[in-house]
């Protein structure tokens, strides 16, 4: 582990069960990630869904803004596609905020006005998981 705070952040396409190859094409975009339901998860437990995943390496920062916009900035021109893949496919959106904190660096939290419409638009969740290292 790096001794400097990063953070990624993931959009993911969560569904019962659809065609993960659909979303790549209409959206342009290849995911980071993609299981299906039922595959086995690296702890050997059954995935209950299926998700399509983009996501940030973790990255050095002290604004989460940072790599949220970076992922933002890659889907919002998708909305309509995201919309209509939602309404199709019974599917949700959410990001995942992942922080790794070094040496009690803990990097700015908050949502500025442009952020908050798009998931309000796309109506997608916002999660957070932080890890406190030193």
């Amino acid at each position: 582990m790096s001794e400097t705070t990063t953070v990624s952040v993931e959009f993911n396409i969560l569904g019962e069960e659809f065609p993960t190859n659909i979303i790549t094409d209409t959206l342009n975009l290849f995911p980071t990630d993609v299981y299906h339901k039922g595959e086995l998860s690296r702890t050997n437990k059954l995935r209950k869904e299926t998700c399509w995943s983009l996501a940030t390496p973790y990255e050095a920062s002290f604004d989460i803004n940072d790599q949220l916009n970076s992922i933002i900035s890659k889907i919002k021109p998708q909305t309509d596609h995201l919309l209509q893949l939602k309404e199709t496919y019974s599917l949700s959106f959410s990001f995942m905020i992942v922080i790794n904190i070094e040496n009690n660096a803990k990097p700015a939290i908050y949502f500025d006005v442009d952020t908050i419409h798009f998931a309000s638009e796309i109506k997608a969740t916002i999660n957070f998981d932080y890890y406190i290292y030193s």
